[in-house]
């Protein structure tokens, strides 16, 4: 895995001071998220193949989509997702970022037009995040922390949201629980710092458990 080069100073002085106490997730977190993803992966299976084939039928192309993101200290990552949006919305990305219905550094559309029949529904509540349970299996995510972002978002953060990279990024969070998308990018960050300077087994608990009526009121999700 490489660091991205924009903001590359702050970055190494995030990795630099962190280096001893988060260069890996803390042991009991690690064994939970072992389990508990190990679990999902298992009771959720006839899902996973059903999303699968409904996003082969719905749309040409491949059924999963592998992007690049940023996690601790500024390692990327390949982020694992059902595919949501048509073959093309990475290139179409560029002209829709003026449209964005979220202030701040994180693009967001409600209704933007990449995206499949299909992806709306599995967007709405979460299934297309599901093939990151593998992710965190490998070690490069966990159940809860911050969202990875895009190493262009990364580029543009200002000096303090680069907080948001001592903390290993998760599939659901704190942010994900207080609304989504619906939270303001510098909510989002003092959010996130927040939980990067305080992790706990509890915490991560409390987070999963807030997360199943989150998903199901699809609140902020888009």
């Amino acid at each position: 895995m490489t660091m991205i080069s924009t903001n590359e100073t702050a970055l190494a002085q995030t990795a630099t001071a962190d280096r001893h106490d988060r260069s890996a997730i803390p042991a009991g977190k690690r064994m939970l998220d072992i389990a508990v993803s190990a679990l999902a992966i298992l009771f959720l299976s006839p899902l996973m193949l059903a999303t699968a084939l409904a996003v082969k039928l719905n749309s040409p192309g491949p059924v999963f989509f592998v992007q690049t993101r940023v996690g601790l200290n500024g390692k990327t990552f390949g982020m694992i997702k059902f595919r949501s949006m048509y073959r093309d919305a990475e290139a179409r990305r560029a002209e829709l970022l003026a449209q964005s219905d979220r202030t701040g550094v994180c693009f967001k559309q409600k209704n933007d037009p990449r995206i499949t029949p299909v992806g709306r529904i599995i967007r709405r509540y979460s299934i297309d995040e599901l093939p990151q349970l593998f992710n965190v299996l490998k070690g490069e995510m966990s159940l809860v922390g911050p969202r990875p972002a895009l190493p262009a978002e990364v580029a543009a953060y200002p000096g303090r949201a680069l907080g948001r990279l001592k903390a290993v990024p998760g599939i659901t969070g704190v942010w994900q629980v207080s609304g989504r998308a619906d939270v303001s990018f510098d909510e989002m960050v003092e959010m996130d710092i927040a939980y990067a300077g305080s992790v706990s087994l509890r915490r991560d608990l409390a987070v999963l458990f807030l997360t199943i009526p989150a998903v199901l009121s699809g609140r902020g999700a888009y």
